[in-house]
């Protein structure tokens, strides 16, 4: 099946995405692990959440870190409008398509817009949130792997053609695709608003569920730096994946799992998506470079490890296919 064609006057303007809410059980286990480890800067921090900003952020927070009854889970993605009279279009978008809509009060957001997606993944959407004086050239600041911004979601999906057409449908475009050559149905695929090549990703799977959300670093020796922390400060068990370059995106990878289980990339050195008319690249699913161009190969933990949404029932995959998978 071939991927939707791009639509580029979708009925509201999504601009990027913005941030995402993670459930944990332990707030100060999980504030060494984002600050001192991962790098990122404290804006703000309650009994009960944490809010936090990577260094060339502008807006309040990337990161929400919240003390749950059900920690190792996701509270909701956040995406950012164009302008405000865009969160009423989307409003009456998603109720046109019977999705659940609430306006609701979020710290340090102007009027944000709680719904779903076709999985029933919880979206958020926003135009205005608190400024923040910059900190990028403030390099005492700089811990850990020094992250820049938040770069994307990556989700299971146990239909990957639905999913895809889903978010065509209000903008989102495709940059690069997988399909199963049997039974002609997407295996992954990644989209983009904010013209990287995504800002989210949909892989097949047991789902919905978040696999990752990954954030920017400004290069490789980066991530070798967290590497060489990350195993001399007790977290060496925490990393699950790489370092090595994706065939996908061109991305220089590592993959960490936080105190609770949630999946982390840190990366660098994908490419540019800005033109509208820019055709998808299209993987077979055996390629071993798809993957990998270099590196180990990716472990079955990979492919089984997600983590779930709060409220949101998962289930099995209908595609039995399967990449390459390390021994």
């Amino acid at each position: 099946m071939p991927v939707p064609a791009p639509n580029l006057y979708p009925d509201f303007n999504t601009i990027r995405l913005s941030h995402i809410c993670l459930n944990v059980k332990d707030l100060a286990a999980s504030r060494v692990f984002y600050t001192e480890i991962l790098g990122f800067q404290i804006t703000d921090e309650t009994d009960s959440r944490i809010y936090l900003r990577a260094m060339e952020e502008r807006g309040h927070h990337s990161v929400v870190l919240q003390k749950s009854d059900q920690p190792g889970t996701v509270e909701v993605l956040g995406f950012k409008t164009y302008d405000e009279d865009d969160l009423d279009r989307a409003a009456a978008y998603f109720q046109a398509r019977h999705r659940p809509t609430e306006w609701v009060d979020r710290p340090y957001q102007g009027r944000t817009l709680l719904t779903a997606d076709n999985m029933g993944i919880p979206l958020e959407f926003y135009h205005k949130m608190d400024r923040l004086a910059p900190i990028h050239q403030k390099y005492a600041l700089y811990k850990g792997a020094k992250p820049l911004r938040i770069d994307h979601f990556n989700c299971f999906s146990t239909d990957v053609d639905a999913s895809v057409a889903c978010y065509s449908d209000f903008g989102f475009r495709v940059t690069e695709y997988t399909e199963d050559e049997d039974s002609k149905k997407l295996w992954a695929a990644w989209l983009h608003r904010k013209g990287s090549v995504h800002d989210i990703a949909f892989t097949n799977g047991t789902g919905p569920r978040l696999h990752h959300v990954a954030f920017w670093v400004p290069t490789p020796l980066n991530v070798i730096d967290l590497l060489d922390l990350m195993a001399t400060t007790g977290y060496v068990d925490n990393i699950e994946r790489g370092p090595g370059r994706h065939g996908i995106s061109n991305a220089f990878f590592l993959y960490v799992l936080d105190p609770d289980g949630h999946r982390i990339e840190i990366y660098c050195s994908d490419y540019q998506t800005v033109d509208p008319d820019l055709d998808p690249i299209k993987w077979d699913l055996k390629d071993p470079q798809r993957q990998t161009l270099w590196g180990a190969a990716a472990p079955q933990s990979w492919f089984e490890h997600g983590t779930k949404f709060v409220g949101v029932d998962v289930k099995a995959s209908a595609i039995t296919a399967s990449p390459i998978i390390a021994p």
